[in-house]
């Protein structure tokens, strides 16, 4: 059964931008974790960037100024904004959430959604 619903991927050019986003009804604002993980063709899944229910957020070295995490309690959001777009930053893209940061982390999360496609050509 699946809990997280993201949209907005596609592709875009070396250099371009697009915003991803989850629809988190009840994980957004509830003391979850939530997290934006990424898997690449013949690569393993890798954590991209991570947020706390009280808005802390990480990024992995490759993408610390130009991708962007948050959320919107309001309307059940997650967001990555994703900026100066590589091609090496093309894979599908998953959202994530759970109770336990450490479990996160890890790629270990209760709850994924079902991914949502980033190309990025040179």
């Amino acid at each position: 059964q699946v809990h997280l619903v993201e949209s907005g991927g596609g592709s875009v050019q070396a250099g371009g931008s697009l915003r991803l986003s989850c629809a988190a009804p009840g994980y957004s604002d509830s003391g979850y974790y939530m997290g934006w993980f990424r898997q690449a063709p013949g690569k393993k899944r890798e954590r991209v960037a991570t947020i706390s229910s009280a808005g802390g957020t990480s990024y992995i070295d490759s993408v610390k100024g130009r991708f962007t995490i948050s959320k919107d309690g309001a309307k059940s959001t997650l967001y990555l904004q994703m900026n100066s777009l590589k091609p090496e930053d093309t894979a599908v893209y998953y959202c994530a959430a759970d109770l336990d940061l450490g479990r996160l982390w890890i790629g270990g999360a209760a709850v994924w959604g079902q991914g949502t496609q980033v190309t990025v050509s040179s």
